[in-house]
C-alpha cells in the first residue's frame, strides 16, 4: 500500500490511458471525488513508468492495452524491488479471466471493466480511500477490518465475468463469428462499417460480432475522434 503523503493529504493519482479523451474523462472523475487529485497523465507504458518514478503518485488508473507494453507489464515492473511504492486500479476493456487473474496476482487493488459509469469509478476510489485509511492509521488492524478489505476483493473477483460461460449470444452463429474474426485478423484494425464491407454482413451484424469479441476479451476497441460527430469505434484482434 503506497504511502507517499500524510494521512490528511489527498491521494495522488496518475492516469494511464493511450486515448487522451478517455484519460481526460477519467481525470475529471478523479478530481471530482473528494480526497483525490490527479498529478499527471501518461499515454504509454514507458511514460507511465517514468511518471511514476518522477511524480511518486499513490495510485495509478491503469489501462491494460497500451501501445508499447501492457499495463500488466507496467504493474509487474512497478512491483520490482527498485520500483516506486504505488498502487494500481486497473481500468480496461479486457475482461478475459487470464487478464483478471494476472492483475489480481500482480497486486491491483481494483479492476474496472470498460465501459462503466461515473458512479462505478467513484465507488472503487472511495473503497480504496477507506483501505488506505484502515492501513495508514498506524494502529493494529482488527479482524473485521481485514475481512472487509480482503472479503470485498474476493467478492468482486468472484463476480468477474467468465468469457464464453453462457455460449454465444442469441442471433450470433459460430460460422459468421469465424468470418468476422478472419477479416479482423487480416485487417489488423477495422471499424464496424469496414468489417461489414469485408465480410458481406450488415454493419449492425458486424458490430454485434465485434462487440461480442470485445466482451470475450478476444478483441480490443479504441475510440478515434474526428473533427465533428461521435468518435469512431476501431476494433483490433488481441487473442493469441
Amino acid at each position: 500500500m503506497s504511502a507517499t503523503g500524510g494521512p490528511g493529504d489527498p491521494i495522488r493519482v496518475l492516469v494511464v490511458d493511450d486515448d487522451f479523451m478517455v484519460a481526460r474523462v477519467h481525470r475529471r472523475l478523479v478530481d471530482r471525488t473528494p480526497g483525490f487529485t490527479v498529478v499527471g497523465e501518461a499515454r504509454t507504458g514507458a511514460e507511465a513508468l517514468r511518471a511514476a518514478a518522477e511524480l511518486r503518485p499513490d495510485l495509478l488508473l491503469l489501462d491494460v492495452y497500451l501501445p508499447d507494453i501492457s499495463g500488466l507489464e507496467v504493474l509487474r515492473r512497478l512491483r520490482g524491488t527498485d520500483g516506486p511504492d504505488v498502487d494500481a486500479l486497473i481500468i480496461t476493456a479486457a475482461r478475459d479471466a487470464a487478464t483478471v487473474r494476472k492483475a489480481l496476482h500482480g497486486g491491483a487493488v481494483h479492476y474496472v471493466i470498460k465501459p462503466f459509469d461515473a458512479a462505478t469509478l467513484r465507488d472503487r476510489l472511495t473503497r480504496y480511500r477507506e483501505m488506505r485509511r484502515v492501513l495508514d492509521d498506524g494502529a493494529s488492524t482488527r479482524q473485521s477490518d481485514v475481512d472487509r478489505l480482503f472479503g470485498g476483493a474476493a467478492t468482486r473477483t468472484a463476480a468477474a465475468p467468465r468469457p464464453g460461460a453462457g455460449g454465444m449470444p442469441k442471433g450470433l452463429t459460430a460460422e459468421s463469428a469465424r468470418v468476422v474474426e478472419r477479416a479482423l485478423r487480416e485487417a489488423g484494425e477495422a471499424s464496424a462499417s469496414e468489417c461489414a464491407e469485408l465480410t458481406g454482413l450488415s454493419r449492425v451484424s458486424a458490430r454485434r460480432y465485434l462487440e461480442y469479441f470485445v466482451q470475450e476479451g478476444r478483441a480490443a476497441v479504441r475510440l478515434r475522434y474526428g473533427t465533428a460527430g461521435r468518435p469512431e469505434r476501431r476494433y483490433a484482434w488481441t487473442a493469441e
